[in-house]
Formats: structure tokens, sequence, C-alpha cells
């Protein structure tokens, strides 16, 4: 929804300064940030190479414009919002869980499941139109004697159905071949989500709005984040001694958009490896069950496809053992093939041959 903290959470993500003010849609282009993901292992890795630089793994945040009732049918320029969350991977889906007259909401009340329910009815309407357009082309080539189609027919139709329902497509039952045949329509509902619970100075570890909110995120099976956008971009402004110092007046143990991040990075299936030397130290981000060809593949192509083997220290074992030469000299360094599964926070080393 507009001004539920959205523009806020992002300025102090990416700590920029696009407008953040007390009116809807003052957001109207999407704003784009890369943010780095929060890792202290890759600090302890560097710390034993000292490296000349150091270089986290990044994420691609994406800013919008609210969205209101009726966006699905263009309400509030929700058409042209509703394709900007369609090119995302992902959805943060930012809830307004505080109290503040001086800053209004669009409906004039503050109810976060009603706003959650606002959104979702949104997301599940486009959905539904889109899958009506597949499925009008779908049953022209079926009647037409074309097995696929009239295999897709049936799964549109058991999809629509759910959305009917109010069933997000996340959270229908559906098998491989259902998923595969609609991937290209991208479908809003299908992608994962986190809930961020938008909530106030004094209630940083959540409230009964919040908790609504986080018992409709574990229903969804989602992720949940509760924060304080105003407090985060706060944060932001200050050096690292200062936000340590201000965290600890607050009786915080780290920003919570860290957790946010990284609840971001779990929705995607992502994982992180490491390389490590005097010239860098670098975090990699890679999917869950990627295999060392894969991962090589993330560095640079030539590396995945020539592929040789991976020269491989589990994160414990590089830092207990002081380094490469000391987790080799105690037989913890291994050499792995092409269906060596990586494992998050692997130390990796490739050979490959092209």
């Amino acid at each position: 929804m507009p001004n539920v903290g959205k523009s806020s959470l992002f300025n102090a993500l990416t700590r920029s300064a696009i407008a953040a003010e007390n009116y809807p849609f003052c957001t109207i282009d999407p704003n784009v940030g890369i943010v780095n993901v929060p890792d202290p292992r890759l600090d302890e890795v560097a710390k034993l190479v000292n490296p000349k630089q150091v270089l986290p793994a990044t994420m691609e945040f994406v800013d919008i414009a609210g969205l209101v009732a009726g966006a699905s049918k263009g309400e509030g320029l929700g058409n042209q919002f509703l394709a900007h969350i369609r090119e995302t991977q992902a959805i943060a889906h930012v809830v307004r869980c505080f109290e503040d007259d001086n800053v209004v909401h669009v409906a004039g009340r503050v109810d976060p499941m009603a706003d959650v329910e606002i959104i979702e009815t949104e997301l599940a309407l486009a959905d539904m139109e889109t899958i009506s357009r597949a499925l009008d082309k779908a049953k022209k080539l079926a009647r037409s004697g074309d097995k696929a189609a009239l295999v897709l027919v049936g799964q549109l139709e058991g999809i629509f159905k759910g959305l009917d329902a109010m069933q997000a497509v996340r959270v229908q039952e559906l098998d491989d071949d259902t998923y595969t045949n609609i991937k290209s329509f991208n479908l809003l509902t299908a992608k994962p989500i986190v809930y961020v619970a938008n909530v106030d100075e004094a209630n940083l570890n959540g409230n009964d709005m919040s908790k609504a909110v986080e018992a409709h995120a574990r229903e969804q099976g989602a992720e949940f984040v509760v924060l304080c956008a105003a407090l985060e971009a706060e944060l932001a402004s200050l050096e690292d001694q200062e936000q340590e110092e201000f965290l600890g007046e607050m009786g915080l143990d780290e920003a919570g958009l860290n957790r946010f991040i990284r609840a971001g990075y779990r929705l995607l299936g992502l994982q992180t490896f490491f390389t490590a030397g005097p010239k860098e130290c670098r975090a990699w981000t890679v999917r869950q069950a990627a295999t060392a060809p894969k991962a090589a593949g993330v560095i640079h192509t030539d590396f995945e496809k020539g592929f040789i083997r991976a020269e491989v220290i589990g994160y414990d074992d590089y830092i207990n053992f002081k380094g490469e030469s000391g987790a080799q000299e105690a037989g913890r360094l291994r050499l792995e093939g092409k269906d060596y599964v990586v494992e998050d926070g692997d130390v990796m080393h490739f050979r490959f041959n092209v």
C-alpha cells in the first residue's frame, strides 16, 4: 500500500535519498538499488588473507509505488506498477503496523490484515486475468487436437479455481510439469514472498498488528521480518562505529536490514561460497544444491566449461586452522569433482582448462 514505509526502507537499504513523502504515489518510476549482503564470515576470512579488496555478495532491490484497491483494473496507475512487480524474482510486502496521525493512510485507517488482503486480492486478480488469456489460447489449440494444449487447459483451470478461492499460486500444490508450463506467464502470486512488518520505535520486537501479519506469513509458508523503517533509515545515515553504539543503546544486536536481506536471500534459495587470495576476498552467490562447476560458472563461464576440479575447505575449518595452508596441513583441504554439491560457506579454488 502507499505510505507504509517502502521508500524509507529502500533508502535505508541503499543509503540513497529517493523521495519518501507523506502522500500516495510519490514513487512513480521504480527505483533500483544494489545492496551488499551482510555476512560476518566474509570479514573473518579476509582477516586471514589480508587481501587488497573485500567484495561482498549483492542483491538487487526495486522500490515501486504502492498498490491500491482496483490496481488490477488500472486504479492508481496499477497496471504500470504491477508490471514492475512482474519483473522481479521475489516480493517484499511491506505492511504498516504502526499508528501515526502525521502519516496518512490511503484508506483512512490502520488495519494491516485488511491491507494484506487488498494487495493479495489485486495480485490474484491480475494473475486470473493472465490465466484467462492463456486459457483462451490453449482451448483453441486443444480443439484442433493439440494434446499438450489439452493438458495445459486442465492445469490452467485448476490454477484459476485456486486463485478464485484466494489461494496464491505458490501455496497451490502444483506438480513440476505444471510449474514448467506456467513459468513463462510470470505469475505474481507464484513469486516467493517476505512480509515486512513496519513498526514504530516503541515496538521494535513487534506488536499485536505485526503478530497478525506473522501468523499469516506462517500460514503461507513465507518469510517474515519485523523492523522499523524510520529507525533503519536513521541508522543507515550513521558511520559503522556510530551504528554499533546506537544499536547498543536500543538493545539490538544488529540492524533489522540485515535480517531483511538475509530473509530475501533464503527466499530465493541462495547460498554463499568464498574465494580468498592476496588480490581479493570475495563472497559469491549460488543456488542451493548447485554443483562445483555451476559455482565456478558464477565467477566466469570459462571456469565452468573447462572445469577440472575444485579445492574446497569448509568455512569452520578455514577459520579454525587459520587459512588455506593450516587447513591443508590438517588434511582439511579436499579435492572435489564435477558432482560435488557446494555447501554454504565453502572456501573454494577452481582448477580449469580452456
